[in-house]
């Protein structure tokens, strides 16, 4: 384990991998920007509204959930492009999670900035079209997507639960969601989560300071620990997509200590997979 980045965020989040630029984005949704490291040191974005998660789009271009809906942002110049508005009315909420899937799609979640109970949602991009796959989530965390497609995860960080979501050919919900994790009962949190190449669901669990690996029984296989108690969401990258970037967050610990907030590098015993490209 290293510390990666030494900037502190309040609410670190949406670690990606991007493979055409071989470098890690993260976000810090408080304060709005869009953090990232290249050899020439940090770089940074700052924005008008909360943004929490991305997905590729080219060499220069990422889809971004935004408190607005989504975004397209040019890495070269920092403009961000509106794409298409959701919850766009409603100052009570902000997006959170998100993850795309492998058809192409993007995955994103909404919250009330408090947390309100139920007042969130999780919607889907496909192609042009948004439409809203979960309602009445309080905290939705946890998207990720099996190896082959045809089926999604999501959780609701406050209630300490994770579902499994079938989908069609097409990345639609094809069914009912089933339970997969119930954590409420050990007192975990489970929060932003990544799929690795054989199958296993890593869970940074909020509050515990580690990521946890679960098999597709549900049984915790592997665990990797880090300073940051707050452990927000895991992300796969590196050469050979064992290296694993977690986010941290201080929101929530009282007079936190310096390792609160950073950004930390870990080494995976098995490898992730690559991010796939959203179309837009």
């Amino acid at each position: 384990m290293s510390l990666f980045d030494d900037r502190t965020c309040e609410l670190g989040e949406g670690p990606i991998w991007h493979p055409l630029r071989a470098r890690y984005f993260w976000f810090d949704i408080l304060n709005r920007r869009l953090l990232s490291r290249d050899d020439s040191g940090p770089l940074e974005w700052r924005f008008d509204r909360m943004v929490s998660a991305a997905g590729w789009v080219d060499a220069d271009r990422m889809i971004m959930a935004t408190e607005t809906g989504l975004a397209v942002l040019d890495l070269r110049d920092g403009a961000l492009v509106p794409l298409v508005a959701v919850e766009a009315e409603d100052r009570a909420t902000r997006s959170n999670d998100g993850r795309a899937d492998r058809q192409g799609g993007f995955w994103f979640g909404t919250m009330g900035k408090r947390a309100e109970p139920g007042s969130g949602a999780i919607y889907r991009y496909y192609r042009g079209a948004v439409r809203q796959v979960v309602a009445g989530v309080t905290i939705p965390n946890a998207i990720c997507f099996v190896p082959d497609g045809r089926a999604a995860f999501y959780a609701d960080t406050a209630a300490g639960r994770i579902w499994r979501q079938p989908l069609d050919a097409e990345g639609w919900p094809a069914g009912d969601p089933a339970p997969f994790l119930d954590l409420s009962a050990q007192g975990l949190n489970p929060d932003g989560a990544v799929i690795d190449a054989e199958g296993g669901l890593w869970c940074a669990l909020w509050g515990a300071g580690r990521v946890t690996r679960f098999d597709m029984a549900g049984r915790a296989t592997d665990h990797l620990d880090l300073p940051g108690r707050h452990s927000s969401c895991p992300a796969f990258g590196g050469p050979d997509l064992r290296d694993m970037l977690v986010t941290t967050a201080r929101e929530g610990i009282a007079a936190p200590d310096p390792a609160q907030g950073c950004t930390y590098l870990l080494r995976a015993p098995v490898a992730g997979l690559a991010e796939p490209r959203v179309i837009l």
